[in-house]
């Protein structure tokens, strides 16, 4: 969290400034459906991540296969 601070260099009085400007738009009953659909929107983001970056390895393993069986069949 303090690269975020770092960043838009916000102090603790302009956190709870923002804090209470989402409670007072959004209302006490919205936040956690917010927050459920965020935390929902990230582990998808996460899960797709994590299944390109399997992809990418199955596909490097299966060419360095290739590679070395061809390289097998040149001796």
């Amino acid at each position: 969290m303090s690269a975020f601070y770092g960043l838009f260099n916000l102090g603790g009085p302009e956190i709870a400034i923002i804090l209470v400007v989402v409670l007072l738009l959004f209302g006490g009953r919205k936040i956690p459906e917010l927050m459920r659909g965020l935390g929902k929107g990230i582990r998808e983001f996460n899960n797709a991540k994590a299944n390109i970056e399997s992809e990418i390895k199955d596909n490097m393993k299966e060419l360095e296969t290739k590679e070395a069986h061809k390289e097998k069949l040149n001796r």
